[in-house]
């Protein structure tokens, strides 16, 4: 595929827009799976039961079950994706509020179900993003645009497990709960004011809509693209589950936790992110993969030195902040290429296909690493993380780009959304 394709652009409140909504959905689930973890271990709640949050996860991993129905689903009126983004939104911020009413420990079930109910909200708001983004982006602008999905994702990993892990012991529950919640309100306040152009490919029947999850895989290549779906996301994500227990057991605040991993993490990873875009979409798809998936491998094995105990300032800083500065671009690339193999036709379930493989392997992977831990120790978990990293380095090197048929035919698909704008 031509590295350098026509330049379009998008107004300034569509990327705003695609960046919040990334960014929201990612706001209070990324607040229960670090913070959560780290209220629940505090209290000396075993990793066995800690890695049940890690849990939430796998809603994502099953969201393609009810992709087909956000595809085919839709008041065009309204704004076919627009009016599922704005009952999620609207569902997200009713859910943190009532969440805030419980307490995380004496409450831990019911608290445990709404949370279950807020990863469903923000799953399907998740599947109408990437429909509408698919739509939106044409195929020059897709690596930036996954630069900025992650960059959002990390935002929002940033701002709800960190700076709200940072302000719980200040506000307490129902306060952070409150924090998150008027996050979440500011994107639904975009999505009011954004108005969704027609798209005008003919809709698929549900039945071929719900087709696409299978053949989607039988398409030449499709084998190796599915071996590395399923295998980059095993290495990070047993070492990403580590983290917080490691830190946790080795005295450190819930305070300085949160600075840290989500913090600095994420001031790490945004750049990295946007930066994998630009250069997507300079040099193209398959010599930046190459190299974001070798520069991951240092990234995990870092992690060995806070293991061995080296848990001073300097060294997990410079541990902690090299895993997030190093996975990232990887990400980036990866949900790149996923939207480079959706139709125009049924981007929403041809993507949620996808990302759905990905998450279950990536929630699998961080529950597993952490009751593996539990039983084994760090050590051997995080030599695992290093070689499955490994392999999916040798993986990209015989991997060769090849894009949907419907992109392939029009690379400029979805530029006529260009006109995008906001009233």
């Amino acid at each position: 595929m031509p590295t350098e394709l026509a330049r379009t652009s998008l107004p300034a409140s569509t990327w705003a827009l695609l960046g919040s909504l990334y960014l929201t959905q990612y706001l209070g689930i990324g607040f229960f799976m670090v913070a959560l973890v780290a209220i629940l271990r505090a209290q000396g709640a075993p990793l066995e039961q800690v890695s049940l949050v890690y849990l939430l996860g796998l809603v994502w991993a099953v969201k393609f079950f009810w992709a087909p129905l956000v595809d085919r689903l839709g008041v065009e009126r309204i704004g076919h994706f627009r009016g599922w983004l704005l009952i999620m939104q609207a569902g997200m911020v009713l859910t943190l509020l009532a969440i805030g009413t419980l307490d995380p420990i004496g409450d831990f079930a019911r608290v445990y179900a709404l949370c279950l109910l807020l990863a469903l909200f923000a799953a399907t708001q998740d599947i109408a993003a990437d429909g509408l983004a698919c739509r939106l982006l044409p195929a020059s602008e897709r690596g930036l645009g996954n630069g900025v999905q992650v960059a959002g994702q990390l935002l929002g990993n940033l701002l709800g497990a960190g700076g709200v892990l940072m302000a719980y012991p200040l506000v307490g529950w129902q306060g952070a709960m409150a924090l998150l919640a008027a996050g979440t309100l500011v994107s639904l306040v975009q999505v009011l004011a954004f108005r969704e152009p027609t798209h005008g490919a003919t809709p698929l029947p549900i039945a071929a809509v719900v087709g696409r999850i299978w053949t989607l895989w039988r398409r030449p290549g499709g084998g190796r693209w599915l071996l590395m779906v399923l295998l980059y996301p095993l290495g990070v994500s047993l070492a990403y589950a580590l983290i917080t227990p490691i830190l946790v057991d080795a005295g450190w605040a819930l305070e300085r936790i949160g600075l840290l991993v989500n913090v600095l993490g994420g001031l790490l990873g945004v750049p990295a992110a946007l930066l994998t875009g630009l250069l997507i979409r300079r040099y193209g798809r398959r010599p930046v993969m190459i190299a974001a998936a070798l520069l991951q491998i240092p990234g995990i094995a870092v992690l060995i030195l806070p293991v061995q105990g080296a848990t001073g300032e300097l060294a997990v800083t410079l541990a902690v902040g090299l895993f997030f500065l190093l996975y990232n671009p990887v990400v980036a690339v990866i949900t790149t290429l996923m939207m480079d193999h959706a139709s125009p036709k049924s981007p929403a379930t041809d993507y949620a296909s996808q990302y759905s493989l990905y998450m279950l392997f990536s929630i699998l992977a961080v529950s597993a690493g952490t009751a593996l831990a539990g039983q084994v120790g760090y050590l051997p978990v995080l030599a695992a993380a290093t070689a499955s990293a490994l392999a999916m380095a040798l993986l990209s090197l015989s991997w060769r780009y090849q894009p949907s048929p419907e992109t392939a035919a029009d690379p400029t698909a979805g530029s006529q959304v260009c006109t995008a704008r906001a009233s």
